[in-house]
């Protein structure tokens, strides 16, 4: 690295993201690259903010002279007010992820769905999609949701504890994808959707090291049902351990972490980073951490 290398200040903004390992990620190939990066933690529990704080952050963080945020649970859909402009991905999903801050301009991204779509593609790259049932429709469930109908699923049974999320994300889906490619499920009759399903994806905070748990009951899960979990607080939540014992194929929320900070980090220095670097490296964050490893 030398003194004339670019230098870039980004952050991530969220509730319980103490112990995320997105920083070292995203410095180490920074490093790799002969860049100078800091990346910085903006956890609203410990600065004892509310989520709707999170334009008051942005605020900051543009004072502060930030070239980007990451943006996580639970502020993914509050933090589109405070944006001055949408990638065609983000407004399409309702949900930013990403904010490159350039030149005044606040502008939101979504590299969720990217990065489950490119996780999904290395962990179950031949897995069925004829119906498969969606667990959660906030701001990550609508990126999983584009993610799994740009794939090829034939029919997405979107599930919510707030049914008319569930309503307007599947309607939001019909208008992108073409009528009889969505449809909202009811939570409380989970049996038959799961029961004809080809896979089942987790996108609410349900197994997170604040919400333990399982998101459904374990007797619904069966062996040739494909699992996938974004929760990546801790890396082995119960849904991924429940799925393995039982014998499912199991995608796990790290790849899906992995891939869209690879984007973020493209989005933020202009710069193309090493997808199979940053991979090896969260490995051995893994190996390093143990089973219970935490990535924001």
């Amino acid at each position: 690295m030398t003194s004339g290398s670019p230098s870039f200040l980004a952050g991530l903004v969220g509730c319980g993201i103490g112990p995320s390992l997105t920083p070292l990620l995203h410095e180490r190939e920074a490093d790799e690259l002969g860049i100078r990066y800091l990346y910085r933690r903006l956890d609203l529990d410990r600065l004892g903010l509310p989520a709707t704080a999170v334009g008051e952050v942005l605020t900051a963080a543009r004072l502060a002279g930030y070239d980007g945020l990451n943006v996580t649970h639970p502020c993914k859909q509050v933090v589109l007010r405070h944006l001055d402009e949408l990638s065609p991905d983000a407004e399409a999903l309702g949900a930013v992820n990403t904010v490159v801050l350039r030149e005044g301009r606040a502008v939101g991204h979504n590299t969720d769905w990217s990065g489950f779509a490119r996780a999904f593609d290395r962990g179950l790259p031949d897995a069925a999609l004829g119906r498969v049932v969606l667990l959660g429709a906030g701001g990550a469930g609508a990126g999983v949701a584009h993610a799994l109908l740009t794939l090829g699923t034939h029919r997405l049974t979107v599930v919510d504890v707030d049914a008319s999320r569930a309503g307007r994300l599947a309607a939001s889906l019909r208008a992108r994808f073409g009528a009889g490619r969505a449809a909202a499920g009811d939570l409380a009759a989970l049996t038959v959707p799961v029961g004809e399903a080809d896979g089942l994806v987790h996108a609410t905070p349900t197994g997170m090291a604040a919400h333990p748990g399982l998101p459904l009951p374990a007797g619904l899960l069966r062996p040739d049902l494909w699992v996938a979990d974004i929760v990546y607080r801790p890396l082995r939540t119960e849904l991924v351990r429940t799925a393995r014992a039982l014998g499912c194929r199991v995608l796990d929320g790290g790849g899906m972490a992995v891939f869209q900070a690879v984007d973020a980090f493209r989005l933020f220095t202009g710069v193309e980073p090493d997808a199979e670097r940053m991979l090896a490296h969260f490995t051995t964050l893994v190996a390093a951490t143990g089973s219970d490893v935490r990535i924001g």
